[in-house]
């Protein structure tokens, strides 16, 4: 408990801001003990975040932390991660922050394959700022600025982290907090872009406009519609059901920092001659 604890700053931050049975509580303190069961040294570990509800996770760690502008998470932490290639950089967002403003930046981070780990909360609306639906809210479902159905196609988190480079992709859900720490773990421990979509519940906007009642009636909604990616022969295609585990997983890219000073080294090789 203690290193727990030490984990936080436990001052005018708290209590913190996020509503009762809000589930990006249970993701932060879940992602903090994977950096306790990991070893990872506080003095070696940089949170990033942009802005919304899961934003505000970097301004309650005691570690090195960079609350960026909405959508630019992604592009913060490559910069920490040229910069301090030694470090672990984690990105903690939401679907809205990530996938939306962010969503260029997310590709292509992908793409880069930038030794970074993104964290990705998923509670299907922009929470923050009053139940707006985002790119993971799915077709024909309410929120404020669809209260007849949104006649959007929703992103899925993970086949576009896999289709855009990503070396390691796996998702959960706050309900699965045990398994959630897992793949949080095998995250962390990856060489190279790593994803994990983190299914949440927000009874205070997405549950409500849905009539899903609340948190516990959310989380249970979450564990029913949960399948675990080995009982389904194809997970890309599981309609109505939030299939969690590794769904992808590879390390035959060399990560971009390492090609990067590559590139460097040659530069300097060049100078001299």
């Amino acid at each position: 408990m203690d290193k727990f604890l030490d984990f936080f700053r436990l001052d005018e931050r708290f209590p913190h801001m996020l509503c009762p049975g809000c589930g990006v509580g249970i993701a932060m303190a879940t992602m903090v003990r994977a950096f306790i069961e990991l070893g990872i040294n506080q003095d070696k570990l940089c949170v990033v975040s942009g802005i919304g509800c899961s934003g505000r996770v970097a301004g309650y760690l005691d570690c090195d932390t960079f609350h960026t502008l909405h959508g630019r998470a992604i592009p913060s932490a490559t910069g920490v991660k040229l910069a301090r290639p030694d470090m672990h950089v984690v990105v903690f967002g939401g679907d809205g922050d990530i996938m939306a403003i962010g969503g260029n930046h997310f590709i292509h981070a992908a793409r880069r394959n930038m030794d970074i780990t993104v964290f990705v909360l998923n509670n299907r609306t922009y929470a923050m700022t009053g139940g707006q639906y985002s790119p993971t809210t799915p077709t024909h479902e309410q929120a404020a600025t669809a209260p007849y159905g949104n006649c959007e196609r929703s992103f899925d988190i993970c086949f576009m982290a896999r289709a855009s480079g990503a070396m390691f992709v796996a998702r959960s859900t706050t309900y699965h907090v045990v398994h959630l720490k897992k793949m949080m773990e095998l995250a962390l421990g990856k060489t190279g872009f790593s994803v994990v979509e983190i299914v949440s519940q927000c009874p205070t906007l997405y549950g409500r406009y849905q009539g899903l009642g609340d948190a516990v009636s959310m989380l249970k909604w979450i564990k029913e519609r949960s399948i675990d990616v080995s009982k389904v022969e194809d997970p890309w295609h599981v309609p109505g059901k939030f299939v969690i585990g590794v769904l992808h997983d590879r390390e035959e890219v060399a990560p971009y920092t390492e090609l990067y000073q590559g590139v460097r080294n040659e530069a300097r090789k060049q100078e001299r001659c």
